[in-house]
């Protein structure tokens, strides 16, 4: 067993020696994306596992070491990792845990700290707990994120960003049934094996995978007939979790919709120009700035890279641009809503419903207060500024069934099917005019 270093706050250090024979493991949030990142961490020498434990035991987990006021993510982040570890499968002596911190507002950047209290109260204080942050907030010997890993990661959210997107355009048509899914995984395996070896992270190098990706998925055969189609929204976790939302997606994909899920890369964007409005409106370090802005820029380019690969093939629906997002909330809602999700709750709405996703399921998870301010409390607003808004908020929280939440959607979706099928009605050809009354009468 390594031995257990701490800093001055008596918090358990991840060491050198930790990193060659300690498992890490991560919770489940984006499918997709987080292979990808789970992938790239092992590539750069962590023996990093991503957590696929689900279930109600996860959430009893949960409630036992978190305190139900809290916002519910953080219950179910807690209860997955707890839950992992006393599931016997591993070596709590050579286990450690990763969660992301991002220094804001947000009550998430809290979780860790409610994570190791956990720890210590189930009498697993040991067990070394990493904060993945880009904010210098907390340090580990044993752990760092390079210039390349960092290109990496976020080349990872980019192809996630495309793979979910194209899947979820692809899969309500495909005739062969799975051709899809199949897909996705080919390229995780494919783009995984291009990270080992150094590749695809590069400008060219992506610009040729995203244009492959868009052009191998236009390839599957489909067949487009009429659907109800449901946009996501609501608090990161819970957004895209499917532990979190009860299966969202797949629950949707059973009532036959076609789904449209905002991607990662917007949120990223969302919290570097926060950065950047801080130092404008507040002042900071020139050198920040610049390092902020530079990475503003690359994110940026990265976003153009992918709405250009989507359309190189004139089958699949582009999203729209940083720029164009942030301009759909200009006098609707201000810019210094930035908590949480913020103000780009709000203008992933507008875009939706702009873009022919009108039906929109907003996830709620319970304390998550921002969430509730920027999401359900924009809900009228939305609706006065584009009356198609058909927005269902729904509640995720342990007491919150999953029976009431489909229900709710139901009602929803009852009133989607009905315009859907009045648009539909008033496609169809008029009747042929019957015969004038003479010629009715000299046939008699």
């Amino acid at each position: 067993m390594a031995e257990m270093l701490r800093d001055k706050t008596g918090r358990i250090l991840f060491t050198k020696e930790m990193k060659q024979d300690y498992t890490i493991l991560c919770p489940q949030m984006a499918q997709i994306h987080f292979e990808l990142i789970v992938n790239i961490f092992r590539n750069c020498g962590y023996n990093m596992e991503l957590l696929t434990n689900n279930g109600p035991n996860v959430i009893q987990e949960g409630l036992k070491y978190v305190h139900n006021d809290t916002c519910y993510p953080a219950l179910v982040v807690i209860g997955q990792f707890m839950d992992a570890l006393k599931s016997g499968k591993y070596d709590l002596d050579r286990t450690a845990l990763i969660i992301t911190q991002t220094g804001g507002g947000c009550r998430a950047s809290n979780y860790i700290h409610l994570l190791r209290k956990a720890l210590k109260k189930a009498g697993m204080e040991h067990v070394p707990v990493v904060s993945l942050n880009l904010s210098g907030l907390e340090k580990n010997p044993g752990f760092s994120v390079s210039i390349s890993m960092l290109r990496k990661i976020i080349a990872g959210l980019v192809y996630g960003d495309l793979l979910m997107l194209l899947d979820n355009q692809v899969k309500p048509y495909e005739i062969n049934q799975g051709e899809s899914g199949a897909l996705v995984n080919q390229w995780i395996r494919q783009l995984s094996d291009q990270f080992n070896r150094g590749e695809g992270y590069t400008l060219k190098q992506q610009r040729q995978n995203l244009n492959s990706i868009a052009a191998e998925f236009a390839a599957i055969p489909v067949k487009h007939v009429p659907k109800v189609r449901v946009g996501i929204v609501g608090e990161i976790f819970v957004k895209y979790s499917p532990l979190g939302n009860n299966e969202l997606e797949r629950f949707l994909a059973e009532q036959d919709c076609e789904v449209n899920v905002p991607g990662i890369l917007n949120f990223a964007l969302f919290k570097v120009d926060n950065r950047l409005e801080d130092i404008k409106l507040y002042g900071g370090n020139p050198m920040k700035f610049h390092l902020v802005n530079l990475m503003m820029d690359y994110l940026l380019q990265m976003q153009e890279l992918l709405i250009s690969a989507v359309k190189t093939q004139p089958c699949f629906e582009a999203p729209a641009n940083y720029a164009h997002i942030k301009a759909l909330v200009k006098d609707v809602i201000g810019y210094g809503n930035k908590m949480g999700e913020g103000w780009l709750l709000t203008a992933e709405m507008l875009e939706l419903v702009e873009c022919g996703f009108e039906n929109i399921v907003c996830t709620q998870p319970f304390g998550c207060l921002p969430n509730h301010i920027c999401g359900k409390g924009m809900i009228r607003r939305i609706k006065e500024i584009d009356d198609r808004a058909n927005i269902v908020p729904i509640d995720y929280d342990p007491s919150a069934t999953r029976v009431n939440q489909e229900n709710r959607i139901k009602l929803m979706l009852a009133v989607a099917k009905e315009v859907l099928n009045q648009k539909i009605a008033a496609q169809q050809p008029e009747p042929e005019a019957s015969e004038s009354k003479e010629v009715q009468q000299a046939a008699v």
